[in-house]
């Protein structure tokens, strides 16, 4: 049950101070525990969950001081752009300088593209940005060599659909690892999964060790996971969205209602279709890839074309600024807006993870 404390706290937005009532899950970390944290990194796609886990921990009274944003960059900075909006990044950028947070990127090397065309080779190396300004790099050296030669697999199981393991998970847990800011210091990393998303992540802890936790060991890394809208409906997101007056990733107003990859594994025929009319060359590559590896993209062996012709493109295709925005690489917009409105994807088809 929510339960409604009714704790008046500041929250400061563009020099600007306004009350407003903190609302807290059980089962949720107090403010008193939050502040027990040295670092609180959010995992930050740029999307509506964990803008949403951000504006929460805000309000909770966390500092400001302690939080980092982090961005695992799907296609990487050495690869070609195959999967990702091409505004995420800028997004991103634009909105840590309004919310004035430090911004770091982690990817792995080659990105998605390198990852999927493996063969016979090692998985590359992850890098990340240090807070000095300085690239870290561990792995990619040892290990099995193996063969992908295909998309990720659309599915609940990890080791299948590779994409989220490799390119975000594993990438998050090698920079915590390799960081020895992190070493006998208490970290919490939080991430936007929610219930009512799947029952895959219905059944994922609000609260738990993270995988790069060390406490016992040598280095005395604590780190914990932490997903504070886990419980909380897709209303509720966009409640605290509004109430902060965000305006929100390009591809929400396109009529996506969740941004993941542009050209996402679980795109629905609808979503291709759209992408077919804001950015065709996304679409063309992956219809060559299809017939490279002689496997579609879509689990029911639809290829993506027929996807496309059997798709009707979202009505917020008519939003030419939004439509053109989302293919730049620099954001041009303020991330706050003066009349905040609801964007055309919002509790739309979401097509994620099963």
């Amino acid at each position: 049950m929510r339960t409604e404390i009714k704790t008046k706290i500041e929250i400061e937005k563009q020099g600007v101070l306004f009350d407003i009532d903190e609302v807290v899950d059980s089962g949720l970390l107090t403010t008193a525990q939050l502040q027990e944290y040295d670092h609180v990194i959010v995992a930050y796609s740029g999307g509506k969950d964990c803008t949403a886990c951000l504006l929460h921990l805000l309000e909770a009274g966390v500092e400001k001081d302690k939080i980092e944003l982090w961005h695992h960059d799907i296609d990487g900075r050495e690869g070609d752009h195959l999967m990702d909006w091409p505004i995420t990044t800028g997004y991103c950028e634009q909105f840590a300088k309004e919310m004035n947070l430090p911004l770091y990127y982690s990817w792995k090397v080659g990105g998605f593209s390198r990852e999927m065309l493996r063969n016979d080779s090692l998985t590359a190396p992850t890098r990340w940005e240090n807070p000095d300004g300085t690239i870290g790099q561990a792995g990619g050296s040892r290990g099995k060599r193996g063969t992908r030669m295909k998309f990720p697999q659309v599915s609940d199981n990890l080791a299948t659909r590779w994409c989220s393991a490799y390119l975000k998970i594993d990438v998050c847990s090698a920079a915590i690892r390799n960081q020895e800011r992190f070493n006998n210091k208490k970290t919490l990393l939080v991430s936007g999964e929610r219930a009512e998303e799947s029952a895959g992540r219905a059944g994922y802890k609000i609260f738990e060790p993270d995988r790069a936790d060390n406490r016992d060991g040598r280095t005395g890394r604590h780190a914990d996971r932490y997903r504070p809208v886990h419980r909380w409906t897709e209303a509720e997101v966009w409640e605290i969205i509004e109430r902060w007056k965000i305006r929100v990733h390009p591809a929400y107003y396109i009529g996506w209602a969740r941004v993941s990859c542009a050209s996402c594994i679980f795109g629905s025929k609808n979503q291709w279709a759209t992408l077919n009319k804001v950015s065709p060359d996304h679409v063309k590559k992956i219809a060559e890839y299809e017939k490279l590896f002689g496997v579609t993209i879509n689990r029911d062996k639809r290829t993506v074309e027929e996807l496309v012709n059997e798709g009707t493109p979202y009505n917020g295709i008519s939003n030419e600024e939004q439509v053109a925005q989302s293919m730049k690489k620099e954001y041009n917009h303020s991330i706050f807006m003066d009349e905040w409105e609801l964007p055309a994807g919002a509790f739309g088809e979401s097509c994620g993870p099963a």
